[in-house]
């Protein structure tokens, strides 16, 4: 990752989490002693922000909060890290992002998400000319599929208007059964067309990072998707590694074996530092090893921003695993 800064932008959400540790979960009605309380920015579009930074990029977050003091805390904690908050937009009727949780002695947790500004992200917010300007000059986009679809198209639109590259992590959260289709998912065409694509179906998503579903299916179900008009498309497995698969080839990339403490923040640092390499000019392998040390160290840390490692503790991991 030799050479100038690289340019990242992220479009993604932005939220205060409020963590409580309790004994035990109360009963519905209930009321039971908490201590320990916290109140952290958070979000999957602020995390992988953070990540690109620590690994060395400058970087924008095109998001929404609320004009509350919420918004100001999560404007305030990415400006702690250089990261450009210019195009984090405010919604006047709407408040910032919020996620309670509890935390109980036995380490599970339960948690309430209310997306709030993060719906009012819109397509306009995302055509906008400063919006657009900031997109056609970075290295690489990269886009969190848990906005409002109308802004990810046109984030999408935007990106490749000006040949800038695209990640995109999209979503299904209702997929059943063991091996869903690209035909079955009710996504924009556009999902389809983005350099890289890490799909995230539900279920079917759990069962990869449970070892449940075969390497045939992954590989399947990943060329389904680049015959669809995606680059690339990478499957996480969790601690099994990622499986990737173009238009010449599919390559299984191992994990670190390092050991798991929280998974709250693997998936973002994962996503952070692949566009901080991809922004770098590295070749797609490089770019998903480099991702996958990055979340492996995540997943041996508590917290979720407090997890994000930097690029010097991500490189010394690869080093140590060839």
């Amino acid at each position: 990752m030799a050479g100038r800064m690289p340019r990242v932008v992220v479009v993604g959400p932005s939220y205060v989490e409020m963590v409580i540790k309790c004994r035990q979960f109360p009963q519905p009605g209930g009321t039971v002693d908490g201590h320990g309380a916290v109140c952290v920015p958070t979000g999957s579009g602020a995390n992988r922000a953070v990540e690109a930074a620590l690994c060395g990029c400058e970087v924008s977050l095109i998001s929404k909060v609320g004009e509350d003091p919420l918004g100001e805390m999560a404007k305030a904690s990415l400006r702690r890290h250089k990261i450009n908050t210019e195009h984090v937009f405010s919604a006047s009727a709407m408040s910032t992002g919020l996620i309670m949780t509890m935390v109980d002695s036995k380490g599970e947790n339960c948690s309430c998400v209310s997306a709030g500004a993060n719906r009012a992200l819109s397509a306009d917010d995302i055509a906008s000319v400063s919006s657009e300007s900031l997109i056609g000059a970075a290295d690489v986009c990269l886009i969190d599929g848990h906005l409002p679809h109308d802004a990810v198209v046109m984030a999408i639109r935007m990106a490749q208007l000006h040949k800038t590259r695209t990640i995109l992590e999209a979503f299904a959260e209702d997929v059943h059964g063991a091996i869903p289709s690209a035909a079955g998912l009710d996504w924009p065409t556009e999902f389809y067309t983005v350099d890289i694509l890490i799909p995230r179906m539900g279920r079917y998503t759990d069962s990869l990072e449970c070892g449940a579903a075969t390497a045939g299916e992954m590989k399947v179900l990943a060329s389904d998707f680049v015959a669809k008009g995606a680059g690339c498309v990478i499957m996480k497995m969790g601690t099994r590694g990622v499986f990737l698969v173009d238009r010449n080839d599919s390559t299984h990339i191992p994990w670190f074996n390092l050991d798991v403490v929280d998974r709250t923040a693997a998936a973002d640092a994962f996503g952070g530092a692949l566009a901080a390499s991809i922004g770098a000019g590295d070749d797609i392998h490089t770019a998903v090893k480099f991702a996958a040390a990055a979340g492996a160290i995540a997943l041996s840390k508590f917290g979720a921003q407090d997890s994000l490692p930097k690029k010097e503790k991500i490189i010394e991991l690869l080093q140590k695993g060839e």
